[in-house]
């Protein structure tokens, strides 16, 4: 064979192969076109629920129950129909899996109507951590005796330092950890009520903790601020700042003002929102068309006095109260009478005050 006739046999063996490879490679991009095709029907179908997921409708959750029974059925034909067949398997998971979707169907019912009503009525989603439960809340009171489980502040001291250290030391302790640890959003959003409340009784109005004292109850009231016929009506969102506010919170917070004044046409109200991040475009317009003064990216100021300093109207005892105490949004601090905020227990005790002792309150 001439030295031509070798390089052009090569050249065509070189394209049979090529041609071989085309052909693999174009029957796996069918393949993976007709996979796309099906996580793109798939992607939509969820999407389309999701959209809808607020609606509360059981033919929405049997929409879910459907989509993924088919991933179940999958699974169980799988262990069927393979080579080595687990057909005992394939009854267990079958089983299960109709179990699962069951329960799964009824939470999503229950989910999708709470999220209905929160998108009604935005105050409630502050307190939905109210209805968990701290599986290690009765561990806190382990060895303690009745009077000492009567302290919330047994939650941030072990038992030595509770017994061994003096009043001021082992309240302080207690007083800093508090201050220092994680905390529910519920709990980190009273402490934002009370420090913006703190600065309006600086002001010298009379402040009312109704969000703290009363909970749901508020309608979005979170502080009332009075000062002779004026009447600042606040509510108060410590959020994160990569969340933002809507419009649905300034047309809750609108309804519950107007219904105030309603009920008060003689005084003078103005509402204010108050809140450590920003609020959308529309939510602001909407603020601004209905009076309400906004105050954004007013940060949390943790360092701010916050031991009450009290002196009792019958008794005339003087009486220190701690965040965590139960007395604490109820006691009002009048300056005339030589009542105070302040930032240590030193402090409140050099003053001649003693740790209040009805103090049973927040456990977390």
């Amino acid at each position: 064979m001439s030295y031509y006739d070798q390089k052009k046999a090569e050249l065509e063996d070189t394209l049979k192969k090529l041609k071989e490879t085309q052909g693999v490679f174009d029957k796996a991009f069918e393949a993976l076109k007709k996979e796309k095709i099906k996580i793109e029907e798939d992607k939509s179908a969820v999407m389309q629920l999701a959209k809808e997921r607020q609606m509360g409708f059981p033919w929405l959750a049997k929409a879910y129950d459907e989509y993924f029974e088919l991933q179940d059925k999958s699974m169980v034909n799988f262990l069927k129909y393979k080579e080595h067949p687990a057909l005992k398997a394939s009854e267990i998971v079958d089983e299960y899996s109709k179990m699962r979707r069951a329960a799964e169907k009824k939470e999503r019912q229950a989910r999708h109507i709470i999220n209905l009503y929160e998108s009604v009525a935005p105050f409630l989603i502050d307190f939905r951590e109210e209805t968990e439960i701290d599986e290690n809340e009765e561990g806190v009171f382990y060895d303690w005796d009745e009077d000492e489980k009567q302290d919330p502040a047994i939650n941030y001291l072990t038992k030595d330092e509770y017994r061994k250290l003096s009043s001021a030391e082992k309240n302080q302790l207690a007083l800093d950890r508090f201050l220092e640890r994680g905390k529910s959003n519920r709990l980190i959003g009273r402490l934002y009520e009370r420090y913006i409340g703190y600065l309006y009784e600086e002001k010298g109005f009379d402040v009312q903790y109704i969000g703290a004292i009363k909970g749901v109850e508020d309608l979005g009231r979170d502080l009332l601020c009075r000062k002779g016929r004026e009447v600042i009506i606040i509510q108060c969102k410590n959020w994160s700042q990569f969340k933002t506010i809507f419009e649905k919170h300034i047309f809750q917070f609108f309804g519950t003002v107007y219904e105030f004044q309603h009920e008060n046409p003689s005084l003078k109200v103005k509402a204010i929102f108050v809140t450590t991040t920003s609020l959308s475009e529309l939510a602001r317009r909407f603020a601004h068309d209905f009076g309400i003064q906004l105050d954004e990216n007013h940060k949390f100021d943790k360092n701010y006095p916050c031991i009450k300093c009290n002196i009792g109207q019958r008794s005339s005892e003087k009486i220190y109260h701690l965040p965590f105490d139960q007395q604490y949004d109820k006691i009002k601090i009048e300056k005339d009478k030589g009542e105070f905020y302040c930032k240590t227990v030193v402090e409140a005790e050099a003053a001649g005050f003693r740790r209040a002792f009805r103090y049973k309150g927040i456990r977390k």
